[in-house]
């Protein structure tokens, strides 16, 4: 259901576009940013303990297909939470620690003359450390591993308070469902 969402928002706004362009070939631009909503520890019993945050790296590479710029970077996003239940007087569960490593691809064009806009995929590797905590009752594994692959659809926008700082917002299925943070131009 998430995914069809986002590639309907993904499929509109490239259904909207313009020919103007914020975003140029060439431009290369590294974005910090703090998640809100993580994806990826959710339920009964899960507390974060490391905000979801993140930081970007693009540059601007190829003219697109139609109106837009394409350009291509790295990600990198880490996120916490600890896990607990208690049963027979007794509390365990489990830290967890995600560090996701990932290359994007991004679609570039403007639908508001000052925003930078854009779409696009990112494909990485979800590196989990799983701690187990307390004392596990007896028969109860004390193993957790969900190490894997990572795909993520994203859609976002900039705006530019100079020529090279601005603030950044994305929707997404990645590290969380909404980063925010800052957009910097090197």
């Amino acid at each position: 259901m998430k995914k069809t969402i986002i590639l309907s928002v993904i499929a509109v706004l490239f259904a909207l576009s313009t020919n103007a362009q914020i975003f140029e070939v060439g431009d290369k631009v590294i974005t910090p940013g703090f998640g809100l909503g993580s994806t990826l520890y959710t339920g009964v019993g899960y507390k974060t303990s490391i905000p979801p945050i993140s930081v970007a790296f693009e540059k601007g590479f190829k003219e697109g297909y139609g109106p837009g710029i394409i350009s291509i970077g790295g990600y990198l996003g880490i996120t916490g939470s600890k896990w607990e239940t208690t049963f027979l007087n007794t509390t365990y569960g489990y830290n967890y620690t995600s560090i996701i490593l990932g290359a994007r691809a991004y679609y570039h064009m403007e639908f508001i003359d000052i925003i930078d806009t854009y779409g696009g995929i990112m494909f990485g590797y979800n590196t989990v450390l799983a701690k187990s905590t307390g004392i596990w009752p007896a028969g109860i594994s004390s193993t957790a591993t969900a190490s894997g692959l990572n795909y993520s659809l994203f859609v976002g926008g900039r705006y530019y308070f100079s020529d090279n700082l601005g603030v950044m917002a994305e929707i997404g299925y990645g590290i969380s469902y909404i980063t925010i943070g800052i957009a910097y131009k090197l």
